[in-house]
């Protein structure tokens, strides 16, 4: 069935380049440039492109090469902050940061973007909706499938994650035809690190207002980035193609194909053959395998985001947080990295990154493996052998279905049984019924703060708690002074206090390891791999083929 599974996608895939190819034959001949093609696990989970939408890996992964922020990263390097479509940046106050917007940039429909482009990226009709700035009330959201429920009404998550991102912010104010100032409604010492995080990035109005439906624009957004959307195909393929007005040059690639390829194993055998330039999400095991060949290699290794196990406190088995600090406890996660990883990435220090600088708490801990102690939590809590639901996706994440099983074992070694659930799609995972009680998710941390993944992802409003896995007062309270302090000193023992919240005594997740991700590709191609899920296609990045 698999092999039968295979050919019918790619047969799919194939009739969707068809027409570009044809459109583009006439202007082969005078175009020397490449176009390639990706073998990806998934494009988009929400069948959209839009950034606030697709909130999501493989979303980064292909968005860095068509959405673009005022102020960027350094994929190259350790993410540090760069000027993208702001060249300068400076604080006004504790709740302003003023911007010097770059001048030369077009759209991909050939506009020129202005302020007012940038101010309606951060307005209520394409980012909030009728929220309010929030003081650590919850906006529930429900992750569906789907456009907008009619005409350009945003889906309920865009909003909810605007909010998440950016809790605080009362709108972008136009100082002149080159400056705009962010003014949020209270102190944030990392507005400059949100403004460049993903679901930041700005957005031609008029294209946006000229859109019949929210559902449409997102099929194909019109932004700044060197490559824009030629068709899209759910579920199949992404084409981009070069945008040739791009203001950091000429991109080197004609065009760039997406293809979804769910099996490990075809995407391999589709680079061997030469079907595919790129082949995504190699497992490790899968890398000697591939390098026996001479003329291929495998990029890449730890990335800024981190595997978790997450709990929804509502189910019975888990509403005794015994129950899940057993959990946390029962894992031996350095035989999870040597087993499945080949040690090729490493058991973080809980739920940051060493990038924190003087926020980063050097003495903290994932919870120890100690099997007897997770025996004695369970029997604490009078558990008695009730099924405990397991949601995941097969190998949407990468070794996901064999952690899962690694999981269930050493659980069930400390007297829980918990049964695997396979579903076909986030959705089904996000399902709220009473059979929802784990699931398996990734973190990042896109700016060195804790607010940019423990607050971002597990605070009010967190896609835990918008979904109604957990809550906690205690947390929400501090998640808030945390976003809203100034004092350093009292912001690192906010974050510990949180730490210690969310992943000792009423655990909302577990960390497992620290993602890693791998990309195979022919040594001779001139590309390297970023340390993060996105892929750079820009200039810089590309020689060719040495």
């Amino acid at each position: 069935m698999a092999g039968s599974s295979i050919t019918r996608r790619q047969a799919l895939a194939a009739g969707v380049a068809a027409p570009f190819v044809i459109r583009h034959a006439a202007l082969a001949q005078v175009d020397p440039r490449p176009s390639i093609t990706v073998a990806v696990q998934k494009v988009s989970n929400t069948n959209a492109l839009d950034v606030l939408r697709e909130q999501s890996n493989v979303g980064e992964r292909v968005f860095s090469s068509l959405w673009e922020g005022l102020i960027g990263r350094n994929g190259r390097g350790q993410l540090a902050a760069v000027p993208a479509l702001a060249t300068g940046w400076r604080r006004i106050d504790d709740r302003v940061v003023e911007l010097t917007l770059r001048r030369g940039v077009r759209f991909h429909n050939g506009d020129a973007m202005t302020a007012e482009d940038v101010a309606f990226s951060f307005g209520r009709e394409r980012m909030f909706g009728d929220t309010q700035p929030s003081t650590g009330k919850t906006i529930a959201a429900d992750f569906s499938i789907g456009g907008g429920r009619g005409s350009k009404e945003l889906p309920l998550e865009v909003p909810a994650v605007a909010r998440r991102n950016w809790p605080a912010l009362l709108g972008v104010e136009i100082v002149d035809r080159d400056t705009v100032r962010f003014v949020n409604g209270a102190p944030d010492v990392t507005l400059e690190g949100r403004i460049s995080r993903y679901g930041s990035e700005i957005m031609n109005r008029r294209a946006f207002e000229e859109a019949r439906t929210y559902a449409d624009w997102a099929a194909k957004p019109v932004t700044t980035g060197p490559y824009r959307v030629a068709a899209y195909d759910p579920d199949v393929a992404l084409l981009l193609e070069a945008h040739d007005a791009y203001w950091g040059g000429r991109p080197p690639l004609k065009a760039i194909r997406f293809v979804e390829v769910p099996e490990t194993a075809a995407r391999v055998a589709g680079l061997l053959s030469g079907e595919y330039q790129l082949a995504c999400d190699i497992p490790p095991d899968q890398i000697a395998q591939i390098e026996t060949n001479p003329a291929f290699e495998v990029q890449g290794g730890p990335i800024p985001n981190h595997r978790l196990t997450v709990f929804d406190r509502n189910h019975a088995q888990l509403a005794d947080p015994r129950v899940r600090r057993a959990m946390t406890h029962a894992i031996d996660r350095q035989a999870i990295v040597d087993s499945l990883w080949a040690g090729r990435t490493v058991v973080p220090k809980g739920l940051q990154w060493p990038f924190y600088a003087d926020m980063f708490i050097e003495d903290w801990s994932v919870p120890a493996y100690d099997p007897g102690l997770a025996r004695d939590l369970v029997r604490q809590a009078g558990y008695r052998g009730d099924p405990i639901p397991y949601r995941l996706l097969n190998n949407y994440y990468t070794n996901q279905v064999q952690t899962a099983q690694v999981l269930v074992e050493m659980w069930r070694e400390a007297g829980l049984n918990v049964e695997i659930q396979v579903k076909e799609n986030w959705q089904q995972v996000f399902e709220h019924t009473p059979s929802r009680a784990v699931r398996d998710w990734s973190n990042s941390a896109l700016f060195s703060d804790p607010v940019s993944s423990l607050v971002n992802q597990h605070g009010p409003n967190g896609q835990q708690q918008q979904v109604g896995e957990w809550t906690q007062p205690e947390f929400n309270a501090l998640s808030v002074e945390l976003e809203t302090s100034m004092d350093r000193a009292r912001r690192k023992q906010i974050f510990r206090r949180l730490l210690e919240i969310a992943e000792r005594e009423d655990p909302a997740y577990t960390v497992l390891h620290q993602t890693a991700t791998f990309t195979a590709k022919p040594r001779a191609l001139a590309w390297k791999a970023s340390p993060a899920f996105a892929m750079d296609f820009r200039a810089e990045n590309w020689g060719g083929r040495s």
